[in-house]
């Protein structure tokens, strides 16, 4: 299992959607979520440029391009950003393999 930042921005005509007639969609993400086989570990209202931000746990990539595509379909949302993240441990581990590579920037061979 792999944990996501989800960041979404509505378009405007759903922020006004919203605004005249609020609503909590942490059980709509919860349940798209749950149907693939993840889970919804916190949703956030955001300011700048996103509106919601979701931290979720999903099986795969697949699962996570799934949601965003189910999601960007329903004509509500403008941008839909995921991005994978790694834990700390995880980070320290790609570290440690990176400080075995040898990367030469273009011209400098």
């Amino acid at each position: 299992m792999q944990d996501y930042l989800i960041q979404i921005a509505y378009t405007p005509e759903a922020v006004a959607t919203l605004v005249a007639n609020p609503q909590n969609r942490e059980e709509m993400a919860r349940s798209l979520i749950e149907k693939l086989g993840g889970k919804l570990k916190g949703i956030w209202n955001s300011l700048g440029d996103y509106d919601l931000v979701e931290i979720a746990t999903l099986p795969d990539n697949v699962s996570a391009a799934a949601l965003s595509m189910a999601i960007l379909a329903g004509g509500a949302i403008k941008i839909s950003r995921t991005t994978p993240l790694l834990s700390l441990n995880d980070g320290m581990e790609a570290m440690e393999k990176a400080s075995k590579l040898e990367y030469k920037p273009p011209g400098n061979f």
